[in-house]
């Protein structure tokens, strides 16, 4: 997911690279070398972790091994992948299967297959059931294991970015920071205020004029995530992007972007991204159901907030 954004200058600023986009650790204060050393490589490593589980695009992923397993197996997993899964699971449940976790073999078919690093098209053999869904995965939370009842292909983009997030927010909260941001290419979560004492201004990126922001909010402690439908275009078919209704398989349409704000990066994500299979109205109260904020932006550049945001919105100049 892309495009929030923090606009700060007081912060310190570190930055790697992981599920194909540029990771940036804003900190509030100076802290010493040591600390640095010891907090920045933890945080980051948590975006490692969920690239090795969740990867659709790297042939040793634990996700690429669960699903070239035959149809039926019973396949232990490690924990970021059960609980990326388990969460997935639970969203398409709540929005009967508008969203769903299946959708990667749709996905490579729309040219979305290159590894962001090597560029190298992922070769997939295995035959796919196109019928298959989220409910064909078993979970078994007591020993952690999944099975796969029909060959399918998972892509779970919408996400592990955010629990990246919230796991890299994890490793520098036993820091002493009095404020930092963890921002994974619009996917960010703010913990404290910023280098001034006052809370991060996050950016919502403008969907057409891309170097503005089209809205500003205030973070403090709060998980910021925006879907927008212009950044991933498909390469075969310039019309599509990456957002997929699982019910038409074509890409999802009415909106340019939609930002959800919550406790949880990964809460966020989903939400930013399931909210597209709605309409507007119905997108703000899917929001608002899941216990988040959120604003949307249509397709004719018509903005509309939740309730609970529409106060913290300041129009960028």
């Amino acid at each position: 997911m892309m495009d929030s954004g923090v606009n700060a200058s007081s912060s310190l600023v570190y930055s790697g690279l992981a599920l194909g986009t540029i990771v940036r650790i804003h900190v509030a204060s100076q802290p010493s070398e040591e600390t640095l050393r010891l907090a920045v490589p933890r945080a980051l490593e948590a975006f490692q972790a969920v690239e090795r589980a969740c990867s659709r695009f790297d042939e040793d992923s634990e996700l690429v091994r669960l699903v070239r397993e035959p149809a039926g197996t019973k396949v232990a997993v490690g924990p970021v992948l059960f609980q990326s899964l388990q969460f997935a699971c639970e969203i398409a449940d709540w929005t009967q299967g508008r969203f769903d976790p299946t959708v990667g073999a749709q996905m490579e078919e729309l040219g979305f297959r290159r590894h962001y690093l090597t560029g190298e098209s992922v070769a997939w053999t295995t035959d796919i059931n196109r019928q298959a869904t989220f409910r064909d995965i078993e979970l078994d939370a007591q020993n952690q294991t999944v099975r796969l009842h029909r060959p399918l292909l998972l892509d779970l983009g919408a996400v592990a970015k955010g629990l990246a997030v919230d796991l890299a927010v994890k490793e520098l909260a036993a820091f002493d920071f009095p404020g930092f941001v963890v921002d994974a290419g619009g996917d960010l979560y703010a913990a404290g205020t910023d280098g001034d004492g006052n809370p991060w201004p996050i950016g919502i990126r403008h969907p057409v004029q891309r170097d503005k922001s089209i809205w500003v909010l205030p973070g403090v402690n709060t998980a910021v995530c925006t879907s927008g439908t212009y950044e991933r275009v498909s390469p075969n078919n310039a019309s599509s992007h990456h957002i997929l209704d699982t019910q038409s398989m074509q890409s999802a349409r009415g909106f340019l972007s939609i930002t959800a704000t919550g406790p949880f990066a990964m809460m966020a994500d989903a939400f930013s991204t399931a909210a597209f299979f709605y309409s507007p109205k119905e997108a703000l109260e899917l929001l608002e159901e899941a216990g988040l904020e959120g604003v949307i932006v249509t397709e004719d550049l018509e903005v509309k907030a939740t309730s609970g945001m529409e106060g913290s919105l300041v129009e960028s100049v």
